[in-house]
Formats: C-alpha cells, structure tokens, sequence
C-alpha cells in the first residue's frame, strides 16, 4: 500500500506494479509506452474497471396535507410516462479506458519527469509539458524562464 497518493501500486496481471496512470484513452497509451519502453521500463497495461453505476433517482415523498397548504409545494405534479411516449435512449457506453503500470514498483512518474530521468526517443529529456501531450517536442533549450 502507497503511503501517499504520489506513489501508487497495485497488482496487474499478476504483476506487482507502479502505477503511471489510470483511466487513460487508447492513444495516450501508447504515447506513454513509447517512451517508458524506450527508457527501458517493462509496460503493463490493463482494462481500467468500469465506472460504478450512479444510484437510481430517488423518488419524492409523498404530499402531506400540510405540504399542500405550503408555498413550496405549489408546483404542478410531473406527469407519469405513458405506455405511448418513446423510451429514452440508453446512455452511451463509457469510452474504453486503461490502467497503466510499470514493473519497477520504485518508479514514480513525478519523480522521474521532474528529476529528468526520461528521454524521448529524439534524445531529448521528457518535460512537464511533453509527458502531457501540451507540446509536440521536448526539446526545453530555453530555460523555463524565459518562455512566454
């Protein structure tokens, strides 16, 4: 168990793992395996859970014969479903998302992007910014400081 929220890991496929992230899209998956395979890390990716199903509306109480007599109350009563009227539509399914995991369970990806500790395939270190997708390339000549 992780003392903090910093360093997550869990078991994958039977695989003790440092968690990277979780629920992430198809694409972002393998834009994180590119570079955590190139920096010679083992890439573990699993199905994410599906979400938990939000609790049924609850069902207003019944109107008391004081509740009448208020204010409050003086709302016109919402019509029940008729066997006539179209059923709404289903929700659309949740979009497929994944959990991803390296086998080093001392990996933390904080630590490694701040520290320095990737590179990209180009040769250049991983910045904020590129492991974020924000920036096409992370090439950060330029001093932070400086950037506008």
């Amino acid at each position: 168990m992780a003392i903090n929220q910093n360093h997550l890991f869990e078991e994958l496929n039977g695989v003790k793992c440092a968690i990277v992230e979780k629920n992430v899209l198809p694409a972002r998956v393998e834009f994180l395996r590119r570079i955590l395979e190139y920096n010679r890390f083992t890439v573990v990716v699993v199905p994410s859970p599906p979400p938990k199903a939000a609790p049924a509306a609850a069902t207003p109480p019944a109107a008391t014969p004081n509740a009448a007599a208020s204010p409050a109350a003086a709302t016109p009563p919402v019509p029940a479903a008729t066997p006539d009227a179209p059923a709404a539509p289903p929700p659309p399914p949740p979009p497929e998302t994944f959990t991803i995991g390296v086998t080093d369970v001392v990996f933390n990806p904080i630590n490694a992007i701040f520290g320095r500790l990737l590179h990209t395939p180009e040769g250049h270190v991983v910045t904020l910014a590129y492991w974020q997708q924000k920036d096409k390339d992370s090439n950060d000549t330029v001093p932070y400081f400086t950037r506008s």
